[in-house]
């Protein structure tokens, strides 16, 4: 997550769409509701092993992955034979910032309805300071391991499924800025909602949901309402992450946050455990922003959140 500006104006006000169900019929017979498939449970190990691949990437390169070093090639590297292997059509969009190239990684999972596509992202890059494995190989891991599920479960939803990886966030959202604005009106409107994971696993976590799209919003409450977590409305990461260029331009958004230098208050250490009086995330931006600064069950509940939200959005 990008550092706030003081004085930057808030994003503009979402126009509101409903991302609706669809159902589906059996060839020849007729057309009847179906319930939407079960979306994984995905294992938590797989996600921590990708963190894994991300802290060895920024090890051996100079100790980060931030936009125009090494490490951050690398990490689009790591996510892009991934996807390849799992068949997905990989396309690597490069722009400039600060006068280096950078990168946005897209994967398309082949089928649905490419009129109607439900997109999950998360930036790649990290800060100089760190290896940025809460921000955000967090959110990539996750995004990452559901691109993946989807493939091992030969999953064909009614809506086209869509991945993206950001590079230059943490300079302004530079990359997904890019992409929103090379698309055309027409392919903007395709676009049913994007949804957005940057630090899903907080050391000291809350469980925070985007209160943008109502849709979204609501399937992410309904799978943390099923599991017992209550959850708040995400308000430390206004503008400051990828979903903002969506929203602009009127696309619906949604998303997940565990916190970053904001102070848990005795209130939500009651509801979520953890040390009230201490940062979400006390090495936000920072370089022990490494393999240990993560809350494992945060990350598997959120990252099985991410399916869900997925796989109910794309039926």
């Amino acid at each position: 997550m990008k550092l706030s500006i003081p004085g930057r104006a808030s994003a503009t006000a979402v126009v509101s769409a409903a991302v609706l169900l669809t159902g589906g019929s059996i060839a020849g017979a007729a057309p009847a509701p179906v319930a939407a498939a079960a979306a994984p449970d995905l294992p938590v190990a797989n996600v921590k092993a990708h963190l894994t691949q991300l802290q060895s990437i920024a090890t051996a390169n100079g100790g980060n992955r931030a936009h125009g070093r090494a490490g951050y090639k690398a990490s689009l590297d790591y996510v892009k034979a991934k996807l390849d292997a799992a068949g997905f059509t990989t396309t690597v969009q490069q722009f400039t910032s600060s006068g280096s190239t950078g990168y946005n990684l897209i994967a398309d999972w082949p089928g649905g309805d490419t009129g109607k596509v439900v997109m999950a992202g998360s930036h790649l890059d990290s800060v100089t300071a760190g290896p940025g494995i809460n921000d955000n190989g967090s959110g990539s891991a996750a995004v990452l391991e559901t691109a993946l599920a989807v493939a091992r479960a030969g999953y064909q939803p009614t809506k086209h499924l869509r991945f993206a990886w950001w590079g230059a966030e943490e300079l302004g959202m530079v990359g997904s800025r890019y992409y929103v604005n090379s698309l055309t009106t027409a392919n903007r409107s395709k676009i049913s909602g994007y949804l957005n994971f940057d630090m899903i696993g907080s050391p000291n976590p809350g469980y925070f949901v985007y209160d943008d799209d109502p849709t979204i919003e609501k399937t992410f409450k309904t799978y943390f309402t099923g599991i017992g977590i209550a959850t708040e409305i995400e308000t430390e990461g206004d503008g400051r992450s990828d979903h903002a260029p969506f929203k602009n331009a009127g696309i619906p958004v949604g998303g997940l946050f565990s916190g970053a230098d904001y102070i848990k208050t005795s209130a939500q250490a009651a509801k979520w455990g953890g040390t009230a009086g201490k940062a979400f995330d006390a090495c936000y931006h920072s370089s022990c922003d490494k393999s240990s600064n993560i809350n494992d069950t945060a990350l598997d509940r959120n990252a099985d959140a991410l399916a869900y939200a997925v796989w109910q959005l794309s039926a």
